[in-house]
């Protein structure tokens, strides 16, 4: 069970109506949270989306979204993203 107290949190993904989310503390992932859909702001119910949490007596109590750290976290993938993808150099020398 999650300690009562104020995380972050991303959408991981969604089943059904039901949001999992992934709960960070020093930004490493300790736990998890299902929650229905419709009690997320309706900014965050999308994959991705950063929150930041409060959890009483081991279930969500409320979210507020987070469009600055989502968008950080959103480029941040996709520069990875875009720097893995890129062809090494060739070796060639003809």
């Amino acid at each position: 069970m999650i300690p009562d107290g104020t995380y972050t949190a991303t959408v991981d993904h969604f089943e059904d109506d039901l949001a999992v989310l992934l709960i960070e503390e020093d930004g490493q992932d300790i736990d998890q949270l299902v929650v229905d859909r419709s009690q997320l702001p309706w900014r965050a119910r999308k994959q991705n989306s950063v929150l930041t949490v409060t959890v009483s007596e081991g279930e969500y109590e409320s979210g507020t979204y987070e469009p600055e750290e989502t968008e950080e976290r959103t480029e941040a993938a996709q520069s990875r993203f875009d720097r893995l993808s890129r062809r090494p150099p060739s070796d060639d020398t003809s």
